[in-house]
């Protein structure tokens, strides 16, 4: 609260504690309606702190309370943020994003930095103790005494980087969570935290609680982290967030032929969209990994679903349910639940059929054919 204004504090201070406890997101916007997400809703706040559904009762943050929250979100020096603001985001004490939105200026046709800076989303970062409960024992490999290689997939804002943040603990603490594993120990955990969001580092010190045989890079790119970590820090276990690019599929190739673990995320609703992204494809069909999980949030619960690499080859090549996060999350949970979940033999949801095939040739693919849009 602090880096607020006190303008827009006070406004804050008085949402009611239902939301402030669920609080997600808070979206500030020149002189436009604030709101805020909490669960799996929003709502838009007056004046006084009382949620609305109609933005025209809502507080209009101004110009001069958003040049001065900019102020105080990049320390009264954008130039020793410039980085961060390339991409978009700056991440604050406690692991908080803030999300910005302006106008981008180019340099050689490539985003340089971002100016009139107007529209900020603060993106609560939480620890949820115990959230990883009931994953990790899906992705054991006994007879290494260890995790599969594993990449946990969801669109954005379902619960990917706070499940890692609980998995680093578990697996540094050597809190498996299947009685064929209370024997084992725990592992050395390594996390190239590259938006400083995993761990929540202040002068390089975790402030998430990431059990204690834990290494963190903080600010470091995924793909140099990785080479660094493999050099110097011999983790057992490496913890990314987020990957994508060529840089870093070549990094975790790497890191798998060093003897080392590697858990990831990526921005995806199901294995289709994975195949669909030549980074990630490349990496599946070479069968870098041995487990997926799937995170869906609708109607404020989380669920997940576990998957092989070889089940998730003959996904690829099947008619199946496009059912896992591709439903707004506010949507009724009854209507929306997988078939699987339900107990029932029937999907109530659209199906789309997604054919095999072999690793793009592009760059981009046609985001419209590799998804199903027509058929969705």
């Amino acid at each position: 609260m602090e880096l607020f204004p006190s303008s827009l504090r006070f406004v804050l201070e008085q949402v009611p504690a239902v939301a402030r406890e669920e609080l997600e997101e808070i979206r500030i916007r020149e002189n436009r309606p604030l709101e805020i997400s909490y669960g799996s809703r929003y709502s838009f706040v007056r004046e006084d702190g009382t949620l609305t559904d109609q933005h025209r009762e809502a507080f209009v943050p101004s110009k001069e309370l958003c040049r001065a929250l900019l102020e105080r979100v990049t320390n009264h020096s954008i130039y020793a943020v410039e980085e961060e603001l390339r991409r978009g985001y700056v991440t604050v004490p406690g692991g908080h994003r803030i999300g910005l939105a302006g106008r981008t200026v180019l340099d050689k046709g490539l985003v340089s930095h971002l100016r009139d800076i107007a529209g900020f989303n603060v993106r609560i970062a939480r620890a949820r103790i115990g959230f990883a409960s009931q994953v990790l024992p899906g992705l054991l490999d006994f007879k290494a005494r260890t995790i599969r290689h594993t990449l946990i997939v969801s669109p954005p804002q379902q619960g990917k980087t706070t499940l890692i943040r609980d998995l680093a603990r578990c697996l540094s603490l050597g809190d498996w969570g299947h009685p064929a594993a209370k024997e084992w120990g725990s592992r050395k955990v390594g996390i190239v935290d590259e938006r400083s969001e995993i761990a929540a580092s202040e002068r390089g010190v975790p402030t998430f609680d990431l059990g204690p045989r834990c290494d963190v890079l903080d600010a470091c790119p995924k793909a140099e982290g990785i080479m660094m970590m493999v050099r110097s820090l011999s983790p057992e276990i490496i913890i990314v967030d987020e990957i994508g690019r060529p840089e870093d599929a070549e990094a975790i190739n790497e890191a798998i032929h060093a003897g080392v673990r590697v858990l990831a995320t990526a921005h995806a609703t199901d294995i289709s969209d994975v195949f669909a992204r030549p980074v990630l494809a490349k990496l599946a069909s070479d069968g870098v990994f041995g487990s997926y999980v799937f995170l869906s949030r609708v109607g404020g619960k989380v669920e997940h679903r576990i998957i092989s690499a070889e089940e998730a080859l003959q996904e690829t090549s099947r008619t199946y349910s496009r059912t896992i996060g591709a439903t707004p999350r506010d949507a009724p949970w009854e209507t929306k639940k997988p078939a699987a979940m339900n107990g029932s033999t029937t999907a109530s949801t659209t199906l789309v059929t997604v054919k095999a095939r072999s690793m793009p040739v592009i760059r981009s693919p046609n985001p419209l054919e590799a998804r199903g849009f027509d058929d969705a």
